[in-house]
């Protein structure tokens, strides 16, 4: 498999999450934490299934833990600060995209019966290869998870404001320009 989308993703996401005074989400969603313990979640449980379908095994997925609050309370306290959950994220994301890039076409298209759930909502419930798991990540599941991380900043009161008047400093900053 060739993981070079996946990779990006999981840059555009870091980028987001080491981004200062995230907030909470308007609609009770997760906060930045949570989003983070989610992808550590979901990153280990399809790691795991792509290992055991080369050692063999017909392993399944089921993402109902990484939804679970207590299991995302459970991975945001074994981490010293978002830092540390940031630094997980991208070590664990290295770890499956290296399995991920060793998995040959006949691995890779192995059909794994897989359960998602989003929002309580059940959104599969069917074997899917497991490229497409992967490439699942890639296509939404990081990607989504990265809009949520810019939203958490956006939603901040004068979020949004004090984001364009930093804008506005360093380009007046770099004219040599009087800073407001």
């Amino acid at each position: 498999m060739d993981t070079t989308v996946l990779r990006s993703a999981y840059d555009r996401l870091l980028d987001a999450a080491a981004i200062p005074d995230l907030g909470d989400a308007d609609n009770g969603g997760w906060n930045a934490d949570q989003i983070l313990a989610h992808l550590l979640s979901v990153d280990a449980s399809i790691a795991a299934v792509a290992l055991g379908v080369v050692a063999g095994s017909r392993p399944t997925f089921d993402n109902r833990i990484s939804l679970d609050t207590w299991n995302l309370d459970r991975i945001i306290t074994e981490h010293s600060g978002r830092a540390d959950l940031i630094d997980h994220v991208r070590s664990q994301a290295t770890v499956l995209c290296d399995i991920a890039d060793q998995l040959n076409e006949e691995a890779a298209s192995v059909p794994v019966p897989s359960l998602l759930l989003s929002n309580d909502a059940l959104v599969l419930d069917q074997p899917i290869p497991l490229a497409s798991l992967i490439d699942g990540l890639a296509e939404d599941h990081v990607p989504v998870h990265t809009q949520q991380l810019l939203d958490l900043r956006a939603r901040r009161p004068g979020g949004r404001a004090l984001g364009r008047l930093r804008a506005v400093r360093r380009a007046l900053a770099v004219r040599g320009a009087p800073l407001p």
